[in-house]
């Protein structure tokens, strides 16, 4: 079980911020951020029911993954996470009150451009199926279109900027 800070500024008003890969150091408080997005937001019970639990991500990270991380002072604001080895966007989380500020889409920027150069034509996400949501709209906003929609899950893909997709290109399954 991982312990969340004891103290959280929830309505302290958000200052300058910087970005960084995301360190061993640092994996506890992807969990307090993943743990108070507004939307699609998980409990710390559903996320290890998922195989998610600190442990496991260490163990991505060391692996295929990377993750790089929003602070605002030394407070985890943001973060976002993506594999290598299949195309994916695994995550992406900002705080509510750090929303519309860039945050998120600087994020983005750090991933795509990370599977790009990991020699990666094409990445993928899997979002909620509501497009009413503001993750959706943010994936369309940056390029990703709607790729399927499987079991309860909205897919999306993003081709390397260079490649992306034209009118009859065959999609990679």
């Amino acid at each position: 079980m991982v312990a969340l800070p004891s103290t959280v500024a929830t309505n302290a008003k958000p200052g300058p911020v910087n970005f960084r890969p995301i360190a061993d150091g640092d994996v506890g408080a992807l969990f307090d951020v993943r743990t108070r997005t507004r939307e699609n937001s998980y409990t710390l019970a559903e996320l290890h029911r998922l195989g998610i639990t600190p442990e496991s991500v260490r163990a991505r990270l060391a692996t295929t993954f990377a993750g790089w991380l929003c602070a605002d002072g030394d407070r985890v604001v943001a973060f976002a996470m993506a594999d290598r080895s299949a195309g994916e966007l695994w995550v992406i989380a900002v705080l509510s009150e750090y929303e519309g500020r860039g945050i998120g889409g600087e994020l983005m920027r750090r991933a795509e451009e990370w599977l790009w150069t990991s020699g990666c034509e094409r990445a993928w996400l899997t979002t909620d199926v509501d497009t009413s949501l503001r993750a959706y709209g943010f994936y369309r906003h940056r390029g990703w279109t709607d790729w399927k929609i499987d079991d309860g899950l909205r897919w999306m893909e993003l081709r390397r900027p260079e490649r992306r997709r034209r009118e009859g290109d065959e999609r990679i399954p």
